[in-house]
């Protein structure tokens, strides 16, 4: 059976716990979780009990984040780590190139090279903030023709969101595996190690890699207590291990850089945990859709699936907005995304089909970013057909398009800013809005 074939049989099986935020509980062996104390003299089974933080211990009850996990052999039993070549990999602070007012798009990422596994192959487009100060994000693609394969990722920078544009994901983590497929995402938190195995030849999609304060559910105001992303569709992984001896290479990124060290067993090898510093995987089109059901429609604040705080209410280190499948019924409405300038910066995805401000030029796999106040919104084709519509009932359901919106610009890399799938002429889509005034 060939690695493909094996990885897809095992996400075939997968079960999984419901909640997002939940104090979640599982056990591989029964016996393996403790009763009434997290660390008791001896663990059982002989397990090793720990504790991994995503959160200082005296954050608020509701911000902290933390899991017991009950392991063959515990972290610390570790080689010194060494670095090794960050590959296409950057992080903030983004000094390479300066801020950049222009709008920008850029077609998928080229095939990779024969033997690019998903760490190999993540690539930086850019970001904002400080990986060092807790504060920010990075956005990266991935291209992907190989698993990985006796080599293991962890993030101590941040949180990383994987959006699979091509190819499903089989991720296996400390604290189980998950599936993620296109049109799925996958939360991995900050310093959860994992595997990524391809369930097809190829792979592709999009990293958003959260500096800052942990995703959470937006909070709903006038909406009610329903709707957006429901918290028990986000699924959490049970308990599976690896007791595995043998050579595996850890890579840990730390302040930007990427380290490694060479294990004399899997790190893999946690039998029970229970906490809320969890990966979890979302399908987008669960997302409950809100939308106006009279005329103009809500800022696009109400396609917000998760949320990374700040300091100041409603103003988020970076926002997960998705644009799923939804009814458009305004009347006397432009209906495509409107014109505007924004103090948040955007940058654009597309999961599959097509984007309905964009007629043409913004392909799966593709994205552009409109930095703050950078003037964007339909191009002409789009103008013109929307502008003479007949406004009835509209379905659209040929699309999946998401944005990571963030409270700072965006500096692009020096390799996103000089790539050859950069598109050239980008602000071309927008000429030809003719005047149309007549006083």
């Amino acid at each position: 059976m060939s690695a493909i074939d094996q990885a897809r049989k095992t996400a075939e099986g997968l079960t999984y716990s419901s909640g997002f935020g939940n104090e979640h509980a599982s056990e591989a062996v029964p016996g393996a979780l403790p009763h009434g104390r997290n660390s008791p003299q001896r663990a059982p089974l002989g397990l090793y009990a720990e504790q991994l933080s995503g959160s200082a211990f005296t954050e608020p009850r509701a911000d902290n984040r933390r899991s017991w996990l009950y392991r063959i052999r515990p972290s610390a039993a570790h080689p010194a780590f060494t670095r090794v070549d960050n590959g296409g990999l950057r992080s903030a602070p983004f000094t390479e190139t300066v801020p950049d007012p222009n709008r920008l798009r850029w077609n998928p990422l080229p095939d990779p090279a024969p033997g690019t596994d998903f760490l190999s192959g993540l690539w930086t487009l850019g970001g904002n903030g400080d990986a060092a100060q807790r504060a920010g994000m990075a956005i990266h693609l991935y291209h992907a023709d190989s698993s990985m394969t006796d080599r293991v990722f962890s993030d101590s920078d941040g949180e990383l969101l994987i959006v699979p544009e091509r190819g499903g994901l089989l991720l296996r983590t400390e604290l189980g595996l998950l599936r993620a497929e296109p049109g799925h995402v996958a939360l991995i938190p900050r310093g959860v190690r994992f595997r990524v195995e391809l369930l097809e030849e190829t792979a592709r999609g999009y990293v958003c890699e959260n500096y800052g304060r942990p995703f959470a559910l937006p909070d709903l105001g006038p909406i009610g207590a329903n709707g957006l992303a429901n918290a028990r569709d986000f699924l959490a992984p049970v308990a599976a291990y690896e007791d595995r001896e043998g050579p595996v290479e850890v890579v840990n990124k730390f302040c930007g850089n990427l380290w490694s060290a060479t294990y004399d067993h899997s790190p893999l090898d946690v039998v029970a945990w229970h906490g809320n510093h969890t990966p979890y995987v979302y399908d987008l089109r669960r997302f409950n859709v809100i939308g106006t059901i009279s005329y103009d429609h809500p800022d696009p604040s109400i396609f917000t699936v998760l949320t990374s705080p700040s300091d100041t209410p409603g103003l988020a280190g970076v926002d997960f907005v998705v644009f799923a499948p939804r009814w458009l019924v305004g009347e006397d409405t432009f209906r495509p995304p409107y014109f505007h300038r924004n103090v948040m910066s955007e940058y654009m995805g597309l999961i599959d089909g097509a984007y309905d401000a964009k007629a043409d030029g913004f392909v799966p796999g593709g994205g552009s970013l409109h930095n703050m106040m950078s003037a964007h919104g339909p191009d002409r084709e789009t103008f013109d057909r929307a502008s003479a519509a007949e406004l009835e009932p509209q379905k659209i359901d040929d699309g999946l398009a998401f944005m990571f919106e963030t409270r700072w610009p965006v500096t692009a890399t020096a390799q996103a800013a000089g790539a050859e799938h950069l598109q050239r002429g980008y602000d071309d889509v927008w000429q030809g809005l003719s005047r149309n005034f007549r006083p």
